[in-house]
């Protein structure tokens, strides 16, 4: 380990003692464990653990509730409000070496896993039994990370998000005991829900070690579509027709024309840079062949153009591969800036609207800004691009993306649909859940009254 000035020396000489090297205090390993995507500044804790186990992370986290030092939980680092920051300094204990799938059951369609395996590398396991994990955020995150912001993406308009694909976790409390919470029925009605509580706490009431996830049967049939639209309105308002119709849809996403310029000039693709919609169809070929016209025929009345769809692997792939790099293409469109990504969701009956005045809003605020998002259910992304040495310009950025949760918060919405608060959504919190805000704070105070779990995040 290497020597590093700190206010708790006694912490690391101890945590040192008992890792050797597995533990670092390298400059250049703090820095690579103390920056994320976005507009955040860099916050390096005072030391990075390298954990392999449940119970090197109990041993390390009673070392820092004896000494007072906070502890800050990470696993891939893709978060985007600041989750694996260190405004406090402290321990980062890195979870990313917990990658060991733990177990496959296939008949009852569940599976444990360690935090650091991510989903990508699950989906692979999974492959060859004609099962799959459906939360798709996008980023290969690692599922211990997906529990923590209770995250979402391109799949959960049919498959559910994190909540509703988490069965039990073991979780590492801050005194250091290890708990675990759930199990493997399918339901239960034994005591508080404390599942519940730990998904979406941000590592801000425990360290997540192991999760037992639900698995979904791989479907018969898959197709993809894109489908061009005149205009922004008539994509969303296709969207709304097609939920209030039940399609069972699997993927339902909406690109603006801005995005699809980014994505063209990034993918090396060739789309018409007009709204789009990214569509997938599960099923049986049959039950596919069917939605996909229905859909068509959705979408011919707002304006959509040709509806093409395919059942090959290659295109599904190179459709969905240009979604996922949506971000990077954005940031690509003004090189050098930084992105303040929002996330906001709302009732899908209101997503034509916000979508709208928030395209006008960025287009009269002088801003580069695309949309895009998971509209399936009601969950959109502005990506806004910034210079955060220009005060100005940071300043509006900032002004729009408050304008934009104040926005969807006013027809009953959320200030993040999947993102989670972090540091940056704070007062957009207070702003949404009111006193509630209060019972969450005495929860924490409750379970972690030293506040050493990744402190400063959501309160």
């Amino acid at each position: 380990m290497n020597a590093l000035k700190t206010s708790n020396p006694g912490a690391l000489e101890e945590l040192a003692e008992r890792f050797g090297a597995q533990l670092s205090t390298a400059e250049a390993v703090r820095r690579n464990h103390a920056t994320v995507e976005g507009f955040h500044p860099d916050l390096p804790p005072d030391a990075v653990l390298m954990a392999r186990s449940t119970d090197e992370v109990s041993d390390a986290v009673r070392i820092c509730a004896r000494h007072g030092l906070p502890i800050i939980p990470y696993g891939a680092g893709s978060s985007v409000e600041g989750h694996v920051l260190a405004p406090q300094g402290g321990l980062t204990i890195d979870l990313s070496e917990m990658n060991a799938i733990l177990a496959i059951n296939a008949p009852d369609l569940d599976a444990r896993v360690q935090a650091g395996v991510t989903r990508k590398q699950l989906n692979t396991a999974l492959r060859d039994q004609g099962l799959f994990f459906p939360v798709d955020p996008g980023a290969d995150a690692t599922i211990g990370g997906m529990v923590s912001t209770r995250a979402s993406g391109t799949t959960t308009v049919r498959y559910g998000g994190m909540r509703a694909n988490v069965m039990g976790l073991t979780v590492v409390l801050p005194s250091g005991e290890v708990i675990t919470t759930g199990g493997r029925a399918r339901k239960s009605s034994a005591g508080y829900d404390l599942t519940g509580l730990f998904t979406g706490a941000e590592g801000t009431l425990g360290v997540i070690t192991e999760i037992q996830v639900r698995l979904h049967g791989i479907p018969e049939e898959v197709a993809s579509a894109v489908c061009t639209f005149e205009t922004l309105e008539g994509a969303v308002n296709t969207v709304i027709d097609a939920v209030q119709y039940g399609l069972p849809m699997a993927r339902m996403e909406v690109l603006d024309a801005l995005q699809m310029k980014a994505v063209n000039a990034y993918s090396h693709t060739d789309y018409p840079e007009q709204p789009t919609l990214f569509l997938e169809f599960h099923g049986t070929p049959a039950g596919v062949k069917e939605q996909a016209e229905i859909f068509g025929e959705l979408a011919s009345g707002h304006g959509g153009g040709d509806f093409q769809w395919s059942t090959a692997q290659e295109d599904r792939d190179r459709l969905w591969d240009a979604r996922h790099k949506a971000y990077f293409a954005a940031l690509a469109l003004a090189p050098g800036k930084v992105a303040l990504t929002t996330d906001v969701c709302v009732p899908v009956s209101r997503l034509a609207e916000c979508i709208l005045e928030t395209r006008a809003d960025i287009d009269a605020s002088g801003l580069t800004g695309p949309i895009l998002g998971h509209v399936g259910d009601g969950n959109f992304h502005a990506i806004l691009l910034v210079d955060p040495s220009d005060a100005d310009e940071s300043a509006r950025v900032k002004a729009a993306a408050d304008r934009l949760i104040e926005r969807a918060l006013s027809v009953g919405g959320t200030c993040t649909g999947e993102h989670g608060v972090g540091l940056g959504k704070k007062k957009h919190l207070l702003a949404e859940q009111g006193a509630a805000v209060a019972v969450m704070a005495a929860v924490k105070r409750a379970m972690d009254p030293q506040n050493l779990m990744n402190p400063g995040k959501i309160f």
